[in-house]
């Protein structure tokens, strides 16, 4: 495989990039007016060709989604685009927000048309203040142009777009979970079934929910067709994907690679090494939710979505966090366990109450006072977690503490042979003083 294939940030270093007349100076609107020509379910057609899978984490079809939701439905369809990128080690949606909007807008007038939907919106976490900024001025901008609004590109068609800020809640990344908190009600995930936004989703309407990337990634698609798109990756992982880069390496940061990228050559040579020259211990290979992988895992690994399962982890959303040897584990672990647990919606007992108690059991570790059993408590408690919520979030609990605990077991063990030595010795010192004083 050759240098990567840049197709989202093929243009990102552009100082205008995120100005309309920037963005249509290198191509920008000329897919979705082509889009208008096409039948819709030819546009669908296309997409579900070109491989392309929602790239928040899932990695389901996304022209596959789009073909869910019912024709000549007497429900309005809606169009919602996931931007709560709100995964530890995951920053990539923020580059495209900032620095190439119009793109992400275009992809979701394409999908409008697609499914004949005529209102959309952008779900923004609201901590990315100036993301915010930027895409709500590139919004203004394509409503004065007249390619929003009432008769878009001087057709009989109308597509209104509307940018949400949430309040900043990990689980309204959840699609569902956001779907509530845009009605106005608690950010908490519904059940599925009967709950799937593309039959049941906003306002119980048909509802295309797809992320900034996989938005992003449509005009491409549209413009230079979808065999062009499929011809990149590999058989099952069309494409590219953005990857967020943190940790110890060199240069950490945003990079697109090509779908089956050798992962040690993408920290070797895009990342630029290991910082301090210091050696690999282990990487989390799509934010922090995912199992981790050790170096030796790394090895043979490529970045693409069969790769990954075959480790037993997930691409996820692409936010890789490089470890060097120095890192502690129990640390790592303990930091990782109460940010899930306190991000917990509190909906259902499991994750609500296993998540604080796992928590409990790593500060204990950390802070010396590990016990006996409590890896195999640790392990009773996540069998009691995992597959028992409404959505995932106990699931990013479980998936990070078996798999940190079982490939680097030696150092937790440590830490609890460590605390248990030093109640020997503390007791040792208490029996001393008792028999000197009598």
């Amino acid at each position: 495989m050759g240098q990567n294939r840049q197709i989202l940030l093929e243009h990102i270093r552009q100082p205008d990039q995120h100005t309309l007349a920037g963005y249509e100076s290198r191509g920008g609107y000329e897919a979705v007016k082509k889009a208008i020509a096409m039948d819709p379910l030819a546009v669908i057609e296309e997409m579900k060709k070109s491989g392309l899978r929602g790239r928040g984490g899932a990695g389901f079809s996304a022209g596959m989604k789009w073909s869910f939701v019912p024709r000549n439905s007497n429900k309005p369809v809606y169009i919602v685009c996931n931007a709560d990128e709100s995964e530890p080690g995951t920053f990539k949606d923020r580059l495209l927000l900032e620095k190439n909007p119009h793109a992400v807008i275009e992809g979701m007038m394409i999908a409008a048309l697609a499914v004949q939907s005529h209102w959309m919106c952008v779900y923004i976490r609201g901590e990315y203040a100036y993301p915010y900024a930027q895409l709500k001025q590139a919004v203004n901008d394509a409503y004065a142009k007249g390619y929003l609004g009432k008769n878009i590109f001087g057709t009989e068609y109308s597509l209104e777009l509307v940018v949400h800020r949430g309040a900043g809640a990990y689980i309204c990344g959840e699609e569902t979970g956001l779907l509530e908190s845009l009605e106005g009600k608690k950010g908490q995930p519904r059940l599925k079934p009967p709950f799937f936004p593309a039959t049941m989703g906003l306002y119980h309407s048909p509802t295309v929910l797809n992320n900034v990337e996989t938005f992003a990634s449509v005009p491409w698609i549209i413009k230079n067709g979808a065999d062009a798109y499929s011809a990149i990756g590999t058989e099952k992982s069309k494409g590219t994907k953005l990857m967020s880069v943190s940790g110890h390496v060199n240069k950490p940061g945003v990079y697109e690679v090509e779908m089956g990228y050798p992962f040690k050559r993408f920290l070797e040579e895009e990342c630029g090494g290991m910082l301090n020259g210091r050696k690999l211990k282990a990487v989390v290979p799509g934010g922090s939710s995912m199992p981790i992988l050790t170096a030796e895992e790394i090895e043979d690994a490529t970045i693409d979505y069969e790769c990954m399962n075959k480790l037993g982890t997930y691409l996820g959303s692409g936010g890789v966090i490089v470890m060097d040897e120095t890192v502690d584990m129990v640390d790592a672990l303990r930091n990782l366990t109460h940010f899930y647990a306190h991000e917990s919606c509190g909906q259902c007992t499991p994750c609500r109450e296993g998540g604080h108690w796992v928590e409990k059991i790593f500060n204990r570790m950390y802070d010396g006072e590990g016990l006996p059993g409590d890896l195999e408590l640790l392990d009773s408690i996540c069998s009691q977690i995992a597959g028992h919520t409404i959505c995932m979030l106990g699931d990013s609990i479980v998936m990070p503490v078996k798999s940190y605990t079982t490939k680097f077991k030696d150092e937790f063990r440590q830490r609890i042979e460590e605390a248990l030595e030093g109640k020997k010795v503390e007791r040792q010192g208490l029996n001393a003083k008792f028999e000197s004083s009598h």
